[in-house]
């Protein structure tokens, strides 16, 4: 036998843990909305050479992706998968997409180190979110009878919780579960003076948007900090009203640079002991 070789195989790139995943793609906020708390959206983006791609909140089987029959590129962001960079991952989706036949899944595979989405996408993109009720834009045409279909399409449904976008700031989304309802605002302050902002509104006593909300906690999703409140009786139409005031307001909180007083200390320790971290 002869002798094995001494010759050691390349190291295996890593790839690299990225916390806010979604940062230089525009209206980064609306993307972890729709990975995250949008249950049914869909938005189309340009790309750098020319193409589109609809990008989908979920789609069935919360498969990564899939290749209409004319097609387009559906590219999911609600997913079971997550290799550390989700941005890296939906690039991925998008390069197996191209060598993918139309009507077909996409099939994902370990990304390995490579372009990310803001390698792919337009530098002059937009990214509007087109909130819906349900998921009928799931189905072609010839779908539309088939009753397994229907079938799915009924248990997918029953699992969507209304939500509106508001409109009197970014990325805020208001969700109504039923029992409960939430707004959840993504923010992209830097976290720890942002922190300190609701910090100083918190000991005040002003953190409430308007009369029925209540700040809840705060998430931290993908690299960005996002403030629930609980609503009771008061809608995205009174939140919209509401919000200038209230923006004012924590626009004065963040622009102070004293020392937090004890009283803010303590409401910060509680905001972040509170505080759920969602990758």
């Amino acid at each position: 036998m002869g002798k094995k070789s001494r010759r050691t195989k390349p190291a295996k790139q890593r790839m690299p843990f990225v916390a806010r995943t979604f940062e230089g793609l525009p209206a980064e906020g609306d993307w972890v909305a729709m990975r995250e708390f949008v249950p049914s959206a869909t938005a189309v983006v340009g790309l750098r050479d020319g193409g589109t791609v609809r990008v989908c909140s979920l789609l069935p089987g919360a498969g990564a992706g899939l290749v209409r029959p004319d097609g387009e590129i559906w590219v999911a962001l609600q997913v079971l998968h997550n290799h550390g960079d989700i941005s890296r991952d939906l690039a991925h989706v998008i390069e197996v997409a191209r060598d993918t036949e139309p009507g077909t899944p996409i099939r994902m595979t370990p990304p390995g180190v490579g372009d990310r989405l803001q390698d792919l996408i337009a530098p002059d993109a937009s990214f509007e979110l087109e909130l819906h009720d349900g998921f009928d834009w799931w189905l072609v045409e010839e779908d539309r009878g088939s009753s397994a279909a229907a079938s799915a399409l009924e248990e997918a449904n029953a699992t969507v919780a209304p939500t509106t976008r508001l409109t009197a700031t970014d990325s805020a989304y208001v969700t109504d579960m039923g029992d409960h309802a939430f707004l959840r605002w993504i923010m992209l302050d830097e976290e720890g003076p942002l922190l300190d902002a609701f910090a100083r509104l918190r000991a005040a006593g002003t953190d409430a948007i308007t009369e029925g909300t209540t700040l809840i906690g705060i998430f931290r999703a993908h690299g960005l900090l996002v403030p629930v409140w609980e609503l009771e009786g008061v809608g995205a139409e009174e939140l919209d009203a509401a919000l200038p005031a209230f923006v004012a307001s924590l626009d004065e909180a963040k622009a102070q640079t004293a020392e937090l007083s004890a009283a803010e200390r303590t409401a910060r320790r509680d905001l972040v002991s509170r505080q759920v971290t969602i990758r």
